[in-house]
């Protein structure tokens, strides 16, 4: 990736705008609604969680769906979440703070859990949000981590460079931003060992299909907080993308998106 798109992935300003944007980001994630099998994240991380008693910290909480789910299924827990984007906490139930996870404001190893769910990409200095996290959660604690893997979504990749061609008159144009390079379930095991011993990873492998070209323009116009990383004219690509993808629905009858993801379970 280059300097100036790693720059943009860990741009906290941008980041809390785009978190901020509540309305886009559900708009993005409504691609998943297609997806076969359907994975339920924040039912997966519970799961997990079947062994952990005590404190457990959501660092990169969002909108809070995981701390709610929790809340549901495992009252006993004691749960707080943490967030670089002030705006994104007002709606998590329970304590919540403001934090950097490169800085977490927690004492050494008080914690029994923690989550790291789609965010570590985001962290200007991966390992030291990596040792931030080994150094606050318990000798027998255990980590959860989530990402994308490095070939998740390709179809949209290209996609992006065949509407970006068009639109510059040339046969490809740039690729698009990829938020999730920089820590992809491909790399996230090499990080996380470092500080963990134990780092399983679980695939979780997907296929969306879609009959309507907007579920794929909504997911591809969240990225607008990173447009001027595109090198292209974002809404005339978009908008090249939208007719691209309802010609192939034509064609074929459904539009086709082969995802993975996956979680890294983590201990000492």
């Amino acid at each position: 990736m280059p300097a100036a798109h790693d720059a943009a992935v860990t741009d906290r300003s941008r980041l809390a705008g785009s978190a901020c944007n509540g309305d886009q980001d559900l708009a993005g994630q409504s691609l998943y609604l297609w997806q076969t099998p359907r994975y339920d994240l924040p039912g997966l991380v519970a799961e997990r969680l079947g062994d952990v008693r005590g404190r457990v910290v959501d660092i990169g909480c969002g909108n809070g769906k995981v701390i709610q789910r929790l809340r549901q299924d495992r009252p006993d827990l004691s749960l707080l979440g943490l967030d670089i984007a002030p705006g994104t906490l007002a709606g998590v139930p329970g304590s919540v703070a403001v934090a950097d996870a490169m800085r977490l404001p927690l004492a050494a190893g008080s914690i029994d859990s923690a989550l790291a769910l789609h965010m570590l990409y985001h962290v200007p200095d991966i390992p030291q949000a990596v040792r931030e996290l080994a150094r606050v959660v318990a000798r027998d604690g255990l980590l959860v981590a989530s990402t994308n893997g490095d070939r998740d979504k390709a179809e949209l990749d290209d996609l992006w460079q065949r509407a970006a061609g068009d639109v510059l008159g040339i046969e490809r144009g740039p690729a698009r931003i990829s938020l999730s390079a920089r820590f992809s379930l491909e790399k996230a095991p090499v990080f996380l060992s470092e500080e963990f011993s134990r780092v399983e990873v679980v695939e979780l492998p997907g296929t969306i299909a879609v009959h309507d070209p907007e579920p794929v323009i909504a997911h591809m116009a969240s990225y607008r907080a990173w447009a001027d990383q595109h090198d292209v004219p974002f809404d005339a690509t978009i908008d090249r993308a939208r007719t691209l993808v309802a010609d192939h629905i034509v064609r074929y009858g459904a539009y086709e998106i082969t995802c993975l993801g996956g979680i890294l379970v983590c201990r000492r």
